[in-house]
């Protein structure tokens, strides 16, 4: 889905460029297959080509895999899911990074009180 959002629009080819993996041809074919079964994707038919385009925003496909990745991985708890993230990049976190981190949290607990 990354890639297809990147570029727009991709036949099975562009994606394999884009992901750079040439090995991955078959992989990638079936994987937006089921993506368009599922209706995250349609194609047209462009010479000899399926060329897939995104039907949904980006955004609506971010949360749906979020809610799913949490539900299955971390018993349905995001606070499980963050503080995993938050554990995993803790090398990587700037003091940037940790205060709006730390404003978002400020901000949701005052629409609390």
């Amino acid at each position: 889905m990354d890639a297809v959002y990147a570029l727009g629009r991709a036949s099975v080819a562009e994606v394999v460029d884009y992901v750079g993996e040439p090995d991955a041809r078959d992989s990638v074919r079936v994987t937006l297959g089921i993506l368009e079964k599922k209706g995250w994707l349609a194609h047209e038919r462009v010479e000899f080509w399926n060329v897939y385009h995104p039907t949904v925003p980006a955004g609506t496909a971010r949360r749906s895999a979020m809610k799913h990745l949490v539900s299955t991985f971390f018993r349905s708890s995001p606070s499980n899911a963050v503080l995993t993230l938050l554990d995993l990049s803790k090398d990587r976190l700037t003091d940037d990074d940790l205060e709006e981190i730390a404003r978002w949290i400020e901000a949701r607990s005052e629409k609390r009180r």
